[in-house]
């Protein structure tokens, strides 16, 4: 039995006709027929009472009736309940966030995502990006923010920032560093206090300095994000962060940003998920508010800082080389 075959009959049986009833379903009268008669075909009895002005439903017709109409009800029903879920989804997502990016991302995120999406339940679990990419991997969790995602056809990434890290200092920071770039070499005789091996800044650091043959002076290694940025106030030593992640304590006053020169040290910020699980609505419309809310910060400064820092030390460098070469030249002409 099909729900057309339904619609038809009580089409038939509310217009009196089969006449009637094709133009108001707008089909042809005999394909009309021909749904009917195998309706009545299937049951193994007759629907309708044939007569010269149309049509009277039979005692069994008015059976199917009651049954039909309950039938259709349900099927309208359950097309306006998928529909309310496709317009307002629920459900319960979980977003991995390494602890830089869930300095700035995490809390504006769960608003946005709850005022846009009220009926879904969004789950924020922090830990470091190699950690975050195991809980994708295994499953535990359905969106991940990863720094420098490994390729792998496994993950669908979408880049979302190259990230500039900075030197972090405390306030009352020697003028010598802060008024100009600090370049790579002087990491090595800075006390600087970085994450253990594991964690993937501290390899990332210690691979930008490796191909300048400097060893970094880590005088502390330290995994939580909040106990470095204590110590780096109380002037304990250095540490090397994107300025999102510090954006709260240099607008208050508690540390300074210094730009990195020779070399820049970058990382890439991408949105993961895993080719093994379903891509369902909620999720794409959780990597599209993650996408809106980078470029948002992006725009308004939150995260970009660290750019125009570059910049001025990109020129400052520039112009340092260019005073060396015409001391240079002056001595030779001299």
């Amino acid at each position: 039995m099909e729900i057309k075959q339904l619609e038809y009959f009580l089409a038939v049986s509310e217009q009196g006709s089969f006449s009637r009833a094709a133009v108001m379903l707008s089909v042809a009268q005999p394909i009309l027929s021909r749904y009917v008669r195998s309706l009545e075909e299937e049951l193994g009895t007759e629907l309708f009472y044939r007569n010269g002005r149309g049509v009277i439903v039979t005692e069994s017709g008015e059976a199917l009736t009651v049954h039909a109409r309950n039938i259709l009800n349900s099927v309208h029903q359950i097309s306006s309940d998928v529909a309310a879920v496709r317009d307002s989804p629920g459900g319960r997502l979980v977003i991995g966030l390494p602890p830089t990016a869930n300095v700035i991302l995490g809390a504006p995120l769960v608003k946005r995502f709850r005022e846009a999406y009220p009926r879904v339940k969004l789950k924020i679990q922090e830990g470091f990006s190699g950690h975050v990419y195991e809980w994708l991997s295994t499953g535990r969790i359905d969106v991940a923010i990863l720094y420098n995602a490994p390729k792998t056809s496994t993950l669908i990434t979408q880049p979302l920032i190259e990230e500039e890290l900075c030197l972090i200092g405390a306030a009352d920071a020697p003028a010598e560093l802060r008024e100009r770039p600090v370049t790579g070499a002087e990491l090595g005789k800075l006390p600087m206090i970085l994450p253990s091996h594991p964690h993937g800044l501290r390899r990332l650091v210690d691979c930008f300095l490796a191909e300048i043959n400097v060893e970094p002076n880590v005088e502390y290694e330290i995994d939580s994000l909040t106990s470095c940025l204590e110590l780096v106030e109380q002037g304990c030593g250095y540490t090397i962060l994107p300025y999102a992640s510090v954006r709260r304590q240099v607008q208050a006053g508690q540390v300074v940003v210094m730009a990195l020169v020779e070399p820049r040290m970058t990382r890439q910020l991408v949105l993961a998920t895993s080719t093994q699980r379903p891509m369902t609505t909620i999720t794409r419309a959780l990597a599209s508010e993650v996408s809106d809310l980078v470029k948002e910060l992006v725009h308004n400064g939150s995260w970009q800082q660290e750019k125009s820092l570059q910049a001025k030390a990109v020129r400052e460098a520039a112009a340092s080389e260019a005073y060396g070469k015409l001391r240079i030249a002056a001595s030779r002409d001299g």
